[in-house]
């Protein structure tokens, strides 16, 4: 993508009703823009990385035998009033509104009531089972503190996957898989060594649940560490002091053991015997946005975001750091090669100062800065910055294809 063609445009300064760090620096990137409170627009920049952490999750799922679905947002109520007298569909998190021919409907802000009922077309028999599904699927909550940027929002985008077993020895063997499924999503995108596996409460789900918890000021949770090495800990609500060391930390996922509460008294199965049994659910969320969010937070510095290259808006951030003929034919020449090596580069082409194009690429935080300068034209050498480290080696273009590659 050529920069002076990009429609978005970076900012010195980000809203002033912005308090939280992510939304600040992915405004001024341009990555997104601020609908209204808890309401965010992805830009190009912001879609980019979006779809890269979605497809990450999506590996790692299907890789522990999910299969994707895409439900609908609109929910009736009657199938919320059947599982639980009506509370679960007065509950304050809902926004809803009517039909124009009559009739009220709800926009979805989970799904374990409509996928069960789903699944009874397609669970008779213990030979149906075991399998799960997942989806993204846009939720809609009545979040009263939508004031974290990303992290907490009205609108958003969940990865909600559900399992369905025939026992909960079953059940527990694939909530093992997802619980290191997830281990390694946070590994990919960077912040593997900042989350921590957290025991927490099931609310009216369960007993126990686990959270996946990003250790950062800007975490709405309290969570206190008692492995450091197994990168282990334990949620306040269920914890205290005497359990480790307090940090404050952000949910970036969840998985719960659901049991039979959603199933009952429809899905169920006839077992080998031809006896009727439960089947045993499980349920497991990740919300890519919040994660995108998260990520700023933890990797970030003065300057600005710093993307690891897992979910880089692009690979490479090419400058033309100089006025000059041969300069611009150099990097103009680079661009066109690196396109034809299907290496993804936004290329920084505008008529600006070379300072602005500096600020601006540490802003947007893309992993790799490749320099065409002065040093560059004289040397036939492309200068290599990394924007973590600083690192600076000046590469043939060959050398250079073969790092952006790693």
């Amino acid at each position: 993508m050529l920069q002076s063609k990009l429609f978005t445009k970076t900012r010195k300064e980000a809203p002033k009703d912005e308090v939280s760090k992510n939304a600040e620096l992915l405004i001024r990137g341009g990555f997104v823009s601020k609908e209204m409170a808890g309401a965010y627009n992805l830009l190009p920049l912001g879609l980019r990385v979006f779809n890269k952490i979605v497809g990450i999750i999506r590996k790692e799922m299907n890789a522990i035998g999910g299969q994707e679905v895409f439900m609908n947002s609109l929910q009736r109520p009657e199938l919320w009033k059947k599982h639980f007298n009506e509370s679960r569909w007065d509950e304050d998190v809902w926004f809803k509104t009517n039909f124009s021919d009559g009739g009220e409907t709800g926009l979805a802000f989970t799904h374990e009531e409509p996928i069960s009922n789903m699944m009874e077309q397609f669970v008779s028999s213990y030979k149906d089972l075991p399998f799960a599904v997942y989806q993204f699927q846009t939720k809609f909550r009545n979040e009263k503190r939508a004031t974290s940027g990303v992290l907490r929002t009205r609108e958003f985008v969940m990865k909600d996957m559900y399992s369905f077993s025939k026992s909960e020895e079953e059940h527990n063997k694939f909530y093992e898989e997802a619980k290191e499924a997830y281990k390694k999503i946070f590994n990919i995108v960077g912040i593997g060594e900042q989350t921590y596996l957290t025991k927490a409460s099931g609310g009216s789900f369960s007993k126990f649940s686990h959270e996946f918890q990003t250790v950062t000021p800007a975490g709405e949770d309290t969570i206190f560490i008692t492995d450091e090495e197994k990168r282990e800990a334990i949620n306040k609500e269920i914890g205290s002091p005497e359990d480790g060391r307090e940090e404050r930390a952000v949910e970036v996922g969840n998985i719960f053991t659901l049991g039979s509460r959603f199933s009952e008294p429809n899905l169920n199965f006839k077992d080998e015997k031809g006896e009727q049994g439960v089947v045993f659910m499980g349920s497991y969320g990740i919300g890519p946005a919040r994660l995108m969010g998260t990520i700023v937070e933890v990797l970030s510095d003065e300057k600005g975001i710093i993307w690891p290259q897992s979910v880089s808006p692009f690979r490479a951030h090419l400058l033309l750091a100089i006025e000059d003929e041969s300069a611009k034919e150099m990097a103009d020449d680079l661009y066109e090669k690196l396109v034809s090596e299907n290496i993804e580069v936004l290329y920084d082409d505008r008529d600006l100062r070379a300072g602005e194009k500096f600020a601006d690429a540490d802003l947007i935080g893309i992993t790799s800065q490749v320099i065409v300068g002065k040093r560059a034209v004289e040397s036939k050498l492309y200068e290599l910055k990394e924007r973590l480290s600083g690192e600076v080696r000046n590469l043939s273009f060959d050398d250079l294809v073969s790092e952006l590659r790693k």
